[in-house]
């Protein structure tokens, strides 16, 4: 059984049966081509049925002393058994070295956010061309969401809902979530497709895109990057901003408010409940932070 062809094998079914994103399949290959270049290279092995867990267990430890960080590793595992796991339900090899690896508990760092009135300031952009309108429509839109910007640039135009107000998402694992949109981000979704979108597009057909980089194709997730520091910047925001911080306010800032778990959970397309929680520590964390600089007798 050769080892590259069982991999390749491994990456189409991940593509094709388990409807993985391409940005989830990246990191698959990446991970599990680096765990190949040490099998083939390091353990002189020639064949995934004799791989065994000392084989893992030193590769793990090459990660470790190149420094890689706890969550790297725990990703690392996760995708090993996963193919280990493919190899055994293909009756490739007999055994499962990775049964009785164990995943290292990861740190759980805090989400960092933006304020409210860091938002408003962000949010808060004057508009004097057709990109101004765009950009403006695009962070009312993830603000407004909590979508991860891959889901933001892969969405077209028949996704927007705007009368019935809300967004057809397809999200990790090919699953379809329904997100309500504010009346802010109607507003500017609106004033985006009726005065900025058919100028961008420059009678282009065929383009289904919802969001449009200065050339009239669909925008990129590093385009989308890009304009939200350079409005960060002009907003006069230092925090190191990312796409992804904004999704991270939008949870934040409606469970300060009052939302429920679940809803939260729901709007942002988690699986599981536990990751949703981190935004209730973010918000306790946030809440001593004001106690400590209001009360009297903090």
């Amino acid at each position: 059984m050769i080892l590259k062809d069982t991999l390749e094998d491994f990456f189409h079914y991940l593509k094709i049966e388990r409807g993985l994103s391409e940005n989830t399949l990246m990191s698959y290959r990446r991970d599990l081509n680096n765990y190949y270049t040490f099998i083939k290279e390091k353990s002189n092995k020639i064949s995934w049925n004799v791989v065994l867990r000392d084989d893992i267990t030193r590769f793990l430890y090459t990660l470790k002393d190149e420094g890689k960080s706890t969550a790297t590793i725990a990703r690392m595992i996760s995708s090993l058994r996963l193919f280990h796991q493919f190899l055994v339900r293909e009756n490739l090899v007999e055994n499962d070295p990775s049964l009785h690896i164990e995943t290292p508990r990861k740190e759980r760092k805090l989400p960092s956010v933006l304020s409210t009135d860091e938002v408003e300031k962000l949010l808060n952009i004057p508009i004097n061309s057709p990109l101004d309108i765009r950009n403006k429509a695009m962070l009312e839109f993830i603000y407004a969401t909590g979508l991860r910007v891959t889901e933001v640039v892969t969405l077209r135009v028949s996704d927007l809902h705007l009368t019935m107000g809300f967004v057809r998402c397809i999200g990790k694992g090919a699953k379809e979530r329904i997100v309500p949109l504010g009346d802010v981000a109607k507003e500017a979704l609106e004033n985006y497709l009726q005065h900025s979108r058919h100028i961008l597009l420059k009678n282009q057909t065929g383009i289904n895109a919802l969001f449009l980089n200065q050339h009239g194709r669909p925008l990129s997730r590093q385009g989308f990057w890009k304009i939200l520091k350079t409005v960060a910047r002009h907003a006069g925001i230092t925090k190191n901003l990312t796409p992804h911080m904004l999704r991270h306010s939008f949870a934040t800032h409606l469970l300060e408010n009052g939302a429920d778990l679940r809803a939260v959970q729901e709007m942002l397309g988690h699986a599981d409940i536990s990751t949703t929680q981190i935004y209730t520590h973010v918000t306790q964390a946030r809440l001593k932070d004001i106690y400590q600089e209001f009360h009297p007798r903090a």
